[in-house]
């Protein structure tokens, strides 16, 4: 998994908004839209594949993928998440200073 110095590092690559670890619930909604074969990123591209945990904006409305404990921080990559709930922060991955 991602290390919390490492989390606490990241921006998002569009407007530099910190992001933080989704929650599984997030993850999992996530998920079940991917399976269910109606999610698109921002690029307009198909999601087609699980993920295996996300990174939010603070401001929940999109999710950068990890994908084998790499981050995809890719502008089009990301996925728009408003409406889906959840993503608040995992036990641990408070940032200091916040």
């Amino acid at each position: 998994m991602l290390s919390k110095e490492l989390v606490e590092s990241l921006l998002c690559p569009r407007d530099r908004t910190p992001l933080r670890l989704a929650d599984e619930a997030l993850v999992r909604r996530v998920n079940e839209a991917i399976a269910g074969g109606n999610l698109r990123n921002i690029g307009g591209q198909e999601v087609t594949h699980p993920i295996e945990a996300g990174l939010v904006r603070d401001d929940m409305t999109l999710l950068y993928p990890v994908v084998k404990e790499i981050p995809v921080l890719l502008p089009d990559e990301a996925i728009d998440v408003r409406g889906m709930g959840g993503g608040r922060r995992e036990h641990g991955a408070e940032r200091s200073g916040a």
